[in-house]
């Protein structure tokens, strides 16, 4: 087995944090050609440059970032060995970032980040709610750890990042129950006739509900558009129009807004990604909320 040097990765970590080599070998008491050597050591240990010089200072790269990351982690936990053993409280709990796109729903995001709550080490999740482009750019900076969006990133995304498929559903049409033999009656043309409400336009779902009324020559209502889905449930729970929704919560969505089912449409697909640094998923948080998607949310689909 490999072994990873601490002893490298502690000067690595110091140097990181006093920004030039000369500060770090006042902080550690070595010589500058000491530390020097030991971080192209770890460098080569490792199979990657972890800093590039811009003027005086060292700036980390990419790489740099991700074992700044797992070495303040590493530390921090030694400290707190040192600290337990001494008999100090530490209180310490380690923290995930989540970013959730805006157009996610609300009950698709609680039943994917469910299991991450859940996991016995008494996880800190920490969720961040934005427009896609932000939360892909701070994960870029390692800001957060993970990105859950109705949409995977394109080719025109300048973040290296990598998409992992959660899993995929039909949708369901849900109305006022008072409403909803009014829809069922030549559905969906009945959509034409009466009052629709509709998800933002740039959203995956109303990208492919368009596509689907377009197919089947049916030109919605349109009452009013939301870019917050929840908003949207609302409107519809009071008799303002129908709308639509993953039928992986359709349970959640009657008995939450008590609105009725007017139809179920597989056709309409919608997917839901897991957007990370890292090709093979590894932190815990993550690999529990990707096996719990393909066990249990969308198992049933």
């Amino acid at each position: 087995m490999e072994w990873l040097n601490y002893h490298h990765l502690y000067y690595f970590w110091t140097v990181a944090r006093e920004g030039t080599i000369a500060r770090a070998s006042d902080q550690l008491r070595l010589a500058q050609p000491t530390i020097s050597g030991q971080l192209r050591l770890l460098e080569e240990s490792l199979g990657e440059k972890l800093f590039r010089r811009v003027g005086r200072r060292l700036v980390m790269t990419d790489v740099g970032q991700v074992v700044y990351r797992y070495a303040e982690d590493i530390f921090s936990l030694g400290r707190e060995l040192r600290d337990t053993l001494r008999g100090l409280p530490s209180g310490r709990r380690l923290k995930f970032v989540v970013g959730i796109a805006d157009v996610l729903p609300k009950l698709i995001a609680y039943r994917l980040l469910q299991p991450a709550l859940q996991l016995p080490s008494g996880l800190q999740v920490i969720c961040r709610e934005d427009k896609p482009e932000r939360l892909l750019a701070a994960l870029a900076v390692h800001e957060i750890d993970l990105v859950l969006s109705d949409a995977p990133t394109g080719p025109q995304t300048h973040v290296r990042a990598f998409n992992h498929l959660l899993g995929e559903c039909g949708i369901t049409f849900f109305a006022a129950t008072k409403l909803v033999s009014r829809y069922k009656k030549d559905f969906p043309h009945s959509l034409s006739q009466l009052p629709f409400l509709a998800p933002g336009s740039h959203t995956s779902l109303r990208r492919s509900l368009d596509l689907w009324f377009e197919k089947r020559k049916i030109r919605p209502q349109i009452s009013a558009e939301f870019d917050d889905s929840a908003l949207m449930k609302v409107f519809g729970q009071a008799g303002l129009g129908a709308f639509a929704a993953p039928n992986v919560i359709e349970r959640e969505i009657t008995r939450q807004y008590a609105v009725g089912v007017i139809a179920r449409v597989d056709e309409v697909c919608e997917r839901f990604y897991a957007i990370s640094i890292e090709r093979r998923l590894k932190h815990p948080a993550v690999v529990a909320i990707s096996d719990a998607a393909r066990q249990a949310v969308f198992s049933e689909e």
